[in-house]
């Protein structure tokens, strides 16, 4: 089912890179985003192929993967309502530096370079915001990268389990138990350690009630505790 106008401008009222943009142009972006959808592990863009495509989540999760010459995988990031990515697609049509796949049923918007770079040439602070926006994730991801060099393997595992209950939170999770979809490998990879080590970390967390664990679930029973094992 096509979104409306005013659904597609509800969804960029979400993405912190339209966000703040005049209700005129948000109605610009809409008249040139289009609805996709997605199935669990179907690809939405595979590394090293050419982009001249943006995404704008408006329901489900992805995740962003990068391959490595010895055939191990690492996760890069994961995108939940209101995120954004492919998004220097709006900028230069440029091969992908990664591949992000759905990890269930997801909508999408979905901008075309070409018709965002129009955009951008009649609306000049759209492209001021939007770069404003992509040097955030950029130092955001510099930041986590370098606390990630100074951290043990618990700090980071706790760090990232923190980081998806905020995110499931943001989504409408209750402040109680907090449902993680990301696997035990997804974790190791979001937090740069092997996922045996993370494993045992997790481990800890279940004895100590923070976290229960079954096939396929995590669920976190209480945050506030993983700020224990944070430092």
């Amino acid at each position: 089912m096509a979104a409306t106008t005013e659904e597609t401008i509800a969804l960029l009222h979400q993405v912190p890179a339209f966000s703040t943009l005049a209700e005129d142009d948000l109605a610009a972006v809409a008249d040139v985003t289009v609805p996709r959808t997605f199935g669990p592990g179907q690809f939405v863009v595979r590394e090293g192929d050419t982009g001249d495509t943006c995404y704008l989540v408006r329901a489900g999760h992805f995740r962003a993967v990068r391959e490595h010459s010895d055939g191990r995988t690492i996760t890069l990031a994961t995108f939940g309502p209101g995120d954004i990515f492919g998004e220097l697609a709006m900028f230069d049509a440029e091969r992908r530096s990664a591949t992000v796949e759905a990890l269930e049923d997801s909508e999408v918007g979905a901008i075309l370079g070409a018709d965002m770079r129009r955009l951008l040439n009649a609306h000049p602070d759209i492209a001021v915001k939007l770069l404003g926006a992509l040097s955030r994730r950029l130092r955001e991801t510099n930041e986590r990268l370098t606390r990630q060099s100074f951290q043990t393997v618990q700090s980071r595992v706790a760090s990232v389990l923190a980081q998806l209950v905020a995110a499931a939170r943001s989504e409408g999770a209750p402040e109680g138990d907090v449902l993680i979809t990301s696997t035990q490998a997804d974790l190791a990879q979001l937090a740069g350690s092997s996922r045996e080590s993370a494993s045992r970390f997790l481990a800890v967390l279940e004895r100590a009630g923070v976290i229960s664990q079954g096939r396929g679930r995590l669920v976190v029973h209480d945050a506030e505790a993983l700020k224990q094992y944070v430092f």
